[in-house]
């Protein structure tokens, strides 16, 4: 079994104004910076093995003070990404409604099979990070195993990946609405034994 402790990234200022970033790389601002270093007192006594995560600046920022903390390297991971919306990115929900409407239904009824045009779809994005959280997952547990130990991974990333990964343990649909909170810069615990992720604990504030 691997404990993983999931994390969004920090807040942006696209955050708080509901711009689409995706695959845009966009900074912490100081609130997400405050939040980042909250992140790193909480979890400075749990016992984490390895830090991944994603390669954009929002949450290698947001990893940079807990591996600091736990003196432990951060492995940057393209896998861990948000999902890539295209031509989408940049625009909040109103400017897409407004510009392309057909684009704007999609993402309301959740249709999982649509390529954005420039990103990926739903079902894509899905099963890109499942894979890649099964293989991290996996690549640890054969580490650990020689040393007959548990390990505790922190992967820092974005919404979305938590939105996969928690419907995933539920086995909850695609098109279905979200139904978690997916805060910045929280805890959310999720098991992965034999092939399979569990939701321990979600959005634990730090």
């Amino acid at each position: 079994m691997i404990a993983l402790i999931v994390v969004r990234h920090g807040e942006t200022d696209w955050n708080r104004i509901r711009r689409l970033q995706g695959h845009t790389d966009i900074p912490l601002n100081a609130t997400g910076v405050a939040q980042a270093e909250r992140l790193a007192v909480a979890l400075s006594g749990e016992p984490i093995t390895a830090i991944h995560a994603s390669d954009l600046a929002r949450a290698v920022a947001t990893a940079a003070p807990i591996a600091a903390r736990l003196s432990l390297p951060v492995s940057r991971d393209p896998r861990l990404r948000e999902r890539h919306y295209g031509v989408l990115e940049g625009l909040t929900f109103p400017e897409i409604a407004e510009q392309m409407p057909d684009e704007a239904e999609r993402l309301r009824s959740r249709d999982a099979g649509h390529t954005i045009a420039g990103g990926e779809s739903q079902r894509t994005f899905h099963r890109r990070v499942v894979d890649a959280v099964a293989a991290i997952a996996l690549a640890a547990t054969a580490a650990h195993e020689r040393a007959d130990a548990t390990p505790t991974l922190l992967l820092v990333t974005h919404g979305g990946v938590l939105d996969m990964l928690y419907r995933t343990a539920f086995g909850r649909p695609l098109d279905a609405e979200r139904e978690c909170p997916i805060p910045n810069a929280v805890v959310n615990r999720i098991a992965f034994d034999d092939g399979r992720f569990a939701v321990t604990a979600w959005a634990e504030a730090p």
